[in-house]
């Protein structure tokens, strides 16, 4: 049994049509789960208590973390820890594997032009804080012998979700005629990892012991595009006219006085103020799997 916890989000789903490629005894997990394929076992639970993420996971071989909690600072200092304690109890106790699915946010802001899986982990955000201690605990129990863990980290999203700023506030804005938006700085390259791909790379690793142990970079194209290169892409996919906004670190302070979405975006634009590359070229080498190409990804998100 390949148990997904928290399968409702793009990079649940996009896992669990990859997973059903090594394994048809697939559990989808969340609070109101749907299938995504047909033979999926469904399993309702609230993954913030830790007798229903023991239910959970009780019979699973492989157990995949893509739960995404609300994005609020408090919300995450209280809930993500003691989630993440119960998880690797409960996949020590019934001798479960565990795959990480990871974020950037735990890196020093500093060495963000090409980061690799030995960037340095020196969080300065809150939220970064949260998930520097969470991969430690996943990383700890594999070196103790307590759980074979692995790390699946990716950049930014892409994909067909709106918090995703290539998508929600970019592509989906082209469409309707209106103006791209972006942060901060909008002459700064960024990479965004693909959620099919990102999906796809997940189902491999988890899927291949001797990745156990180690953290990787899920395929991310490498291509250096700014905020008016994505924009120029985009709009020629969709035929609009290559309209673009900036969001300026300036307007954020004060709209985040009366906007909460702002306030808790505010203070991770930082990873827009600056360069912003994703290197996945130990991946890539290992599995001979690379990113969708970027105009594949626009062409196919356009429709």
């Amino acid at each position: 049994m390949h148990t997904v916890l928290g399968a409702g989000g793009a990079i649940g789903v996009e896992l669990a049509k990859s997973l059903i490629e090594y394994t048809e005894d697939i559990r989808i997990v969340s609070r109101n789960p749907k299938k995504v394929n047909e033979s999926d076992e469904i399993f309702a639970a609230n993954l913030t208590h830790p007798a229903e993420v023991n239910a959970a996971i009780r019979g699973s071989e492989v157990v995949y973390v893509t739960i995404g909690f609300p994005y609020k600072t408090k919300v995450w200092q209280a809930l993500w820890v003691p989630f993440i304690d119960a998880v690797i109890q409960s996949c020590r106790r019934h001798k479960a594997k565990l795959v990480f699915f990871d974020n950037i946010y735990m890196y020093d802001r500093d060495h963000l032009d090409g980061m690799t899986e030995d960037t340095p982990i020196r969080p300065t955000s809150e939220k970064g804080k949260v998930r520097a201690i969470v991969a430690n605990k996943v990383k700890q129990a594999h070196e103790k012998g307590e759980v074979d863990t692995l790390i699946a980290r990716a950049a930014d999203f892409f994909g067909p979700t709106p918090n995703s700023v290539p998508y929600g506030l970019m592509l989906q804005r082209l469409k309707e005629g209106k103006a791209a938006q972006w942060l901060a700085n909008k002459d700064k390259v960024h990479n965004f990892t693909y959620t099919p791909d990102a999906g796809m790379a997940t189902a491999l690793l988890g899927n291949t012991t001797d990745a156990y142990g180690q953290v990787w970079h899920l395929p991310t194209d490498r291509t250096r595009l700014n905020a008016e290169q994505w924009t120029e892409k985009m709009a020629a996919v969709v035929g609009a006219k290559p309209k673009l906004q900036i969001m300026s670190k300036g307007l954020m302070v004060p709209l985040g006085w009366f906007m909460s979405d702002i306030r808790e975006i505010r203070e991770m634009v930082y990873r827009y103020d600056r360069d912003y590359l994703f290197d996945s070229s130990k991946f890539e080498q290992r599995f001979g799997m690379a990113a969708t190409p970027i105009d594949e990804q626009i062409q196919t998100l356009a429709q």
